[in-house]
């Protein structure tokens, strides 16, 4: 069953989650989807690549939102039996001193050429492990700490173990963020094994797998980035820990897992140009390379907006930079496409929530993970005037996102929307839609009229879904940061909120009510030919460079070929 696969993969990308379809509950939002926007890419460019993810048999989480606003959490189970096979091998880590055994299931992706890709999907949901051991690769990205260890130990060390069960010859390793460093030390204490190479003042040598590893960070938030107590770590991993060894490599202080992923690597980048000089300055002294995120086309790309590039483009979804030429499309067939994908929309949104909006009034559209830096509410910073702004050019807002189960500040933040939507009834329609997945976003990126994003510069890594939007015609309105600072011309991809200076919650919110009163609310109402133009303009500059196609041939050529 693995064995075609065995023979030609030699480069195996390790993420804690990956997106493979709506109905694979093993992803929580970006990172996931941009890891299952490189599976289907590296099909569509045939790349020797192996994934390696957990199984998170009970999803992420399940939201539930009671008539206050406030977020609940339940399981979002899944099948693997339905679209995985189990394989024969398995291997056992050591947790807490016993033998957790790891079980791979094999999910096959298959290219728009035939090119099949596997995805290697790790279990721990076995019979010969205790009851605590099998829900280790339960829940994505549940529980503390120790849980937490546990599921990155399943990963990097069970994953890197599997691979070369199964008969994987792997020569180059990408850890898709921290969550599997461990690998890299298995790596290094693989090479310790077979030839005793220690440096000259007695250290393990870390150059054999840095030749082998490449890390991508996507975290320019401290907080963000794993860290574990040293006495957690002896205590997960029992006589398996060099904890000297990993002191060299992953900080004194605890295991930081960036750290960990930093020192190891012979590669590492940023998802943005910003983002990686952001990267720099928290991590001084390493090179850190800039490969810009990107987003599937095929994808991403909604079904009447495809029909129309198959039309003037047929090779787009295999060479999406012929969307360059996006500007010739005839205006005409561009606004019917639209309409049909904002008729679908709001379809959509009357079925999920009752709310019955108007397909002749903009719709801004607000959708992403609910947490504090991507202020969710500095829109709704001064409701009055909003109210003014929807006198002169009505308007309606559509909101989803999720917040993690320990994040208050976004269970907070999803609570005051649900307010100041109440507050605004009458005045500007704001809707927001519970459960944003992946079946909902691509509803969203392309059936709104205009794509709004609000982070605190300079914590967006890179943001995926703005580019989504453009591939569809919508047009962004965000802050300069991320990918918008490489994207946007202001007036004619979209427009800029604020600069690229850091700015205070006042001067953004008072920059995009500025921007929606007198460029972006008018345009949209008064001068239609404009607002095509503009969305050709985002389809041909943005969709054509901001792809996924584009990213992996970099990460093959810069990254995997060195």
């Amino acid at each position: 069953m693995v064995a075609a696969f065995t023979q030609r993969c030699r480069i195996a990308y390790f993420s804690m989650e990956i997106a493979l379809q709506p109905e694979i509950h093993s992803y929580a939002g970006g990172l996931g989807i941009l890891a299952g926007d490189t599976v289907r890419s590296c099909a569509d460019l045939e790349l020797p690549v192996v994934f390696v993810t957990l199984i998170s048999r009970n999803g992420y989480l399940r939201q539930v939102i009671d008539a206050d606003g406030r977020q609940g959490e339940q399981p979002d189970p899944w099948e693997p039996e339905r679209w995985a096979q189990p394989l024969g091998a398995k291997v056992a880590v050591s947790i807490e001193g016993r033998d957790v055994w790891v079980r791979p299931w094999l999910y096959r992706h298959r290219g728009t050429l035939g090119y099949e890709v596997p995805v290697v999907l790790l279990d721990t949901a076995l019979d010969e492990n205790d009851p605590e051991d099998r829900a280790i690769t339960g829940t994505l990205y549940g529980g503390d700490d120790a849980y937490r260890l546990k599921q990155e130990v399943a990963l990097g060390i069970g994953g890197f173990r599997l691979l070369r069960a199964l008969g994987f010859e792997i020569e180059t390793y990408h850890m898709n963020e921290g969550h599997s460093a461990l690998l890299a030390l298995q790596l290094l204490n693989d090479q310790r094994h077979a030839d005793g190479r220690l440096t000259e003042g007695g250290a393990h040598d870390p150059e054999p797998a840095r030749q082998r590893c490449v890390f991508t960070t996507h975290t320019p938030v401290e907080a963000g980035h794993d860290r574990f107590p040293y006495d957690l770590v002896e205590r997960t991993l029992g006589t398996g820990a060099d904890v000297e060894a990993l002191k060299a490599f992953a900080g004194t202080d605890c295991l930081n897992m960036t750290r960990l992923a930093l020192n190891l690597s012979g590669y590492v980048n940023g998802v943005a140009k910003r983002h990686a000089e952001i990267s720099r300055h928290m991590f001084p002294g390493y090179r850190v390379h800039a490969i810009t995120n990107g987003v599937h086309v095929e994808t991403w790309t909604c079904e009447s907006i495809a029909q129309l590039y198959q039309t003037s483009f047929p090779q787009w979804r295999h060479e999406p930079e012929v969307l360059v030429r996006a500007d010739t499309l005839d205006d005409a067939a561009v606004w019917s496409a639209h309409e049909t994908a904002k008729r679908a929309l709001l379809d959509r949104v009357e079925a999920l929530t009752g709310a019955a909006l108007a397909p002749d009034v903009l719709m801004l559209g607000f959708a992403r993970r609910m947490t504090g830096y991507k202020r969710p509410d500095l829109i709704f910073s001064n409701l009055d005037r909003l109210r003014a702004l929807a006198r002169g050019h009505p308007f309606q807002i559509l909101v989803a996102g999720k917040a993690h189960p320990r994040d208050e500040v976004g269970k907070r933040a999803i609570e005051a929307l649900h307010h100041c939507a109440r507050d605004l009834a009458g005045d500007v329609p704001v809707v927001f839609l519970p459960g944003y997945d992946m079946e909902l976003a691509r509803f969203l990126t392309s059936g709104c009229d205009v794509w709004l994003n609000t982070p605190l510069p300079p914590l967006e890594a890179s943001g995926t879904s703005g580019m989504k939007a453009a591939l569809n015609g919508v047009l962004n309105l965000s802050v300069l940061d991320g990918w918008w600072m490489e994207a946007c011309i202001d007036g004619v991809t979209g427009w800029a909120i604020g600069d690229a200076d850091l700015g205070t919650a006042a001067d953004d919110a008072e920059d995009l009510y500025h921007k929606l009163e007198s460029e972006v609310l008018p345009l949209h109402r008064n001068d239609r030919a404009r607002w095509i133009w503009m969305m050709k303009q985002s389809i041909s500059k943005i969709a054509s460079h901001f792809n996924s196609q584009r990213m992996m041939r970099r990460y093959a050529a810069e990254a995997y070929l060195r």
